[in-house]
């Protein structure tokens, strides 16, 4: 114990504290182990705690949130708004509505997002947050009576230069609407305190498919560096939410064929090609399941229970949610040909199928750089409202492509300067702590 690291300390002393939160721990210790060579060998980077601090959210707010259903029976849930790190500005991220959403999936949601802040440039902090309340299945009353209560506790701790909330899991445009009606009726404000906004009401044009776009310029700038392009691949992508959907789209204008998509029961493999807009009016019309897109394409195959790395791919794109590419399924990609996997979901692969990527020496990029076009474009939708105006599409996606482009560049450099070229976990998270880490030294103890 005499000669254990600096970050080692950290490290145990995390989970010590943190009983019960493996994707908690999972997070912080992929992070904390590529920063290993800039803290250890930086006496700077080793004083007043800041890895302590770094590691240790602002602020955990917990609440119940009682509403009630079509039946007129009171359901209770819980709320949760972590506020993880302000220092280079207020707190942002999103909310996540799902049944198995708890403390720690929001600890681990917040300590990336505020490494992904700092990747875009923007002057954001972050958080998340969210509640264990699932809207599948419910009726628009219900949704709504869930987030006016949800907002009755959320509305005492944000506002436009504290801490501005917008959409993840379960929470889309209507959920942002009811939430945002419901702050606005509470504090009589009407301000850019909630990001994914209908833009009727001060939303942002390309939202929608911001962090989906986002990816594939990712991708695209991955594969330029080792002169390759997404001309011809084949991809794959797991998902059938807005960043499955417009990374396929993006994926498709680049000259690539997404062959398989997925959702929570199963996946469709289409050696046609994915139809996107038969997927289009499956999931954001008609909000039903992937299956229903045997029933129209005859070519497709529909595969119960099971996600979509059996299919031959040269990119997979894991866009669903934590920890759904084990070790297993890297290996089947690998096995397969796989070239180049970036993630559209929130730590999608397990630290095994990550080991197993870079052994192999194929591109491998975290989510918390390839995704965040999301977060970027929620940025941009603050600056919009702060400056009371509206930009058109075509601008914010050149706006967001310009972020992507950065994002790659600052960690791609980063890594080849620690002498681990093409390394984008080393990159991304070394370039995004600095910029954290600097200013929270510069403001002092607290």
């Amino acid at each position: 114990m005499k000669n254990m690291s600096y970050v080692d300390s950290v490290l145990n002393t995390v989970i010590a504290r943190n009983p019960g939160e493996p994707v908690f721990h999972q997070a912080v210790t992929e992070v904390l182990d590529s920063l290993r060579p800039v803290v250890e060998n930086n006496p700077v980077y080793q004083q007043e705690g800041l890895l302590e601090r770094l590691v240790e959210p602002e602020r955990v707010i917990m609440f119940r949130v009682p509403w009630l259903d079509r039946n007129g029976k009171v359901q209770v849930n819980r709320g949760f708004r972590v506020q993880y790190n302000s220092a280079i500005g207020p707190y942002k991220g999103g909310l996540r509505f799902r049944e198995n959403v708890n403390l720690g999936i929001i600890k681990f949601l917040g300590f990336e997002q505020c490494f992904k802040n700092s990747l875009t440039g923007l002057p954001m902090g972050g958080g998340k947050g969210g509640s264990d309340f699932d809207p599948a299945g419910k009726t628009d009353h219900e949704v709504m009576s869930f987030c006016q209560s949800f907002m009755n506790e959320l509305y005492k701790y944000i506002g436009p230069d504290i801490d501005v909330p917008a959409g993840d899991i379960g929470v889309g445009a209507r959920e942002i609407g009811y939430l945002y009606g419901q702050y606005k009726k509470i504090t009589g404000r009407y301000e850019g305190v909630l990001t994914g906004k209908g833009l009727t009401f001060g939303g942002s044009m390309g939202r929608k498919q911001a962090t989906g776009y986002g990816l594939v310029y990712f991708v695209r700038e991955m594969l330029a560096g080792v002169g390759n392009s997404l001309e011809g691949k084949k991809v794959v992508i797991s998902g059938s939410g807005n960043v499955a959907i417009y990374a396929a789209e993006k994926a498709m204008q680049y000259g690539a064929t997404v062959l398989a998509m997925s959702d929570s029961n199963g996946a469709v493999y289409d050696p046609e090609g994915i139809d996107l807009a038969l997927v289009k009016e499956i999931k954001e019309v008609k909000r039903g399941r992937m299956k229903e897109y045997c029933d129209v394409k005859k070519s497709a195959q529909y595969m119960e229970g099971k996600n979509v790395w059996s299919v031959p791919c040269d990119v997979a794109l894991p866009c669903a949610t934590q920890n759904e590419l084990n070790e297993d399924d890297a290996k089947t990609l690998l096995k397969n040909g796989v070239i180049a996997v970036a993630e559209g979901a929130n730590m999608p692969s397990t630290p095994g199928a990550i080991a197993a990527f870079q052994s192999a020496g194929i591109l491998y990029a975290p989510g918390k750089a390839t995704n965040a076009g999301g977060v970027a474009t929620s940025g941009l939708e603050m600056s919009q409202n702060s400056l009371r105006l509206a930009w058109s599409f075509e601008e914010v996606d050149k706006r967001l492509e310009d972020i992507m482009v950065g994002i790659y560049n600052n960690a791609y450099n980063t890594a080849k300067e620690l002498g681990m070229e093409n390394n984008f976990v080393v990159g991304a998270n070394v370039y995004g702590f600095k910029k954290i880490a600097d200013a929270m030294l510069a403001q002092g103890l607290v």
